[in-house]
């Protein structure tokens, strides 16, 4: 009997962890789930990949399976859970639907980038449960088409995350419309002064877990980096990635321009890379993020938007392009290699001016990486390099690729007309998220005024 028969979870759900092959819970799992079967609030403080969205989705789905609740209202949901990003959103839903698959319960997702009038359809009459984004999940209330009166349940996974976004006042707007009497889990990967004020907001004397140290690197990732300017950072890249034995690689980059920059050079030294960040249209993420996890593209360059949202297996590289300027965020990074047991290398790229950031890095981690120099004749490999492939003419302007995977200028523009702009449901990873306003020019009558600059004279 494996422990989940012992937990005395729903014969429906043990079904389906058997097709799964589950049998042996992760630490979160075995200490979170027996408190949550009681109806305990938590606080669960774990890195990306310990089996969190199980720990929390057996035990809820256990409680709404067994009729100790009741039926979803008419535009409302009985469990919530928010995500601070599509990715991770779409992911936890996925998993959640595998978990529930002879249970009859509905498992719904709404995030921005894609048409609302289909995420009204779907969860208009009512769901069990709602995989949300706050953004989006803000406009479907704002527009009536559901209410949080009927949560019994709600999980706010990634909490730190959330905060790096901006969500602070987004979260603060959902707390006020939940009900007070209800089961709270609130999950973070670290646990800073501000993430724990943030938690008392939702949680009623809650059981805390802790499965690792905070800020802990994922074991078995060996960390090197090499000192190096940043101009030449593309072609140390572009070297490393034609001579290492890579299976997946994940390259983080700290602004979305610069990922299509990335990826624009290791196109045209025929290696296959793809990019994923805030401008993608939902679409574009994911099948980016599809063709990653089949192998079909072996190189995916993320900002750290992406860095928790992404579960793949078979990461057997992580390059930090740029260096975080957040000392977490670079455990988070290299959290995405080194799973289930295997083994994963972490490399990064260190300019003159991140120096500091490395410091605070291994003052946070306790841990020295190791430096490597760079290649022998680094200088006329470089320079053998071929060219990078031309930005495409149309379909990556302004905003990024359209809201609703459609542009607001022709078939693919990049404008904030139809489908343009930034999608709901998310913040953008920092600054401007495109380039400078072009000026819209009108046709004027001749000899009108501003025809000719200097030419209009007083009456």
């Amino acid at each position: 009997m494996s422990y989940f028969n012992e937990l005395g979870l729903a014969e429906p759900i043990l079904r389906a962890l058997k097709s799964k092959g589950y049998d042996t819970p992760t630490p979160i799992q075995r200490d979170a789930i027996p408190a949550l079967l009681k109806g305990r609030d938590l606080c669960g403080i774990a890195q990306t990949g310990t089996g969190k969205t199980a720990a929390f989705s057996l035990p809820s789905l256990h409680h709404l399976a067994n009729g100790e609740g009741r039926p979803p209202r008419f535009h409302s949901c009985r469990m919530l859970v928010l995500s601070p990003t599509r990715e991770l959103a779409a992911q936890i839903a996925d998993n959640m639907r595998s978990y529930a698959r002879f249970l009859g319960l509905s498992v719904d997702c709404v995030f921005g980038g894609v048409p609302i009038n289909r995420q009204i359809k779907k969860i208009g009459n009512g769901t069990d449960v709602l995989v949300a984004t706050p953004g989006r999940l803000l406009d479907l209330i704002q527009q009536g088409i559901i209410h949080l009166r009927g949560v019994e349940i709600f999980v706010l996974d990634e909490a730190d995350q959330m905060m790096d976004l901006g969500f602070i006042n987004d979260l603060k707007r959902v707390d006020k419309l939940l009900p007070k009497k209800r089961q709270s889990l609130f999950f973070s990967a670290t646990m800073p002064k501000s993430i724990a004020e943030l938690g008392n907001r939702f949680l009623d004397n809650p059981v805390r877990v802790e499965v690792a140290p905070q800020s802990t690197t994922a074991e078995r990732v060996k960390q090197y980096m090499t000192f190096i300017n940043q101009k030449e950072k593309q072609a140390l890249l572009t070297l490393k990635l034609q001579s290492e034995d890579i299976e997946r690689a994940l390259v983080f980059t700290r602004t979305k321009h610069g990922a299509d920059r990335v990826v624009r050079h290791l196109q045209g030294a025929d290696l296959p890379a793809a990019a994923i960040h805030g401008n993608k249209s939902q679409n574009q993420r994911t099948t980016a993020l599809q063709g990653f996890r089949d192998g079909k593209i072996k190189i995916l360059v993320a900002t750290d938007i992406a860095a928790r949202g992404i579960d793949v297996s078979g990461v057997s590289h992580v390059f930090n392009f740029e260096i975080p300027n957040v000392a977490e965020q670079y455990v988070h990074r290299i959290g995405r290699t080194a799973r289930a047991g295997a083994d994963g290398i972490a490399i990064s790229f260190v300019a003159p001016d991140e120096k500091p950031y490395i410091r605070d890095i291994e003052r946070l981690t306790g841990e020295r990486i190791e430096k490597v120099g760079l290649p022998e004749n680094f200088t006329a490999l470089a320079d053998a390099l071929p060219k990078p492939v031309r930005t495409p003419p149309r379909g990556h302007g302004r905003g990024g690729p359209g809201r609703g995977n459609q542009g607001g200028r022709g078939k693919s523009g990049g404008g904030r007309g139809r489908g343009g702009g930034k999608p709901h449901g998310e913040r953008s990873e920092g600054g401007n998220s495109g380039g400078p306003k072009k000026p819209q020019w009108r046709n004027r009558r001749k000899g009108g005024v501003g025809a000719h600059k200097g030419r209009v004279k007083p009456a």
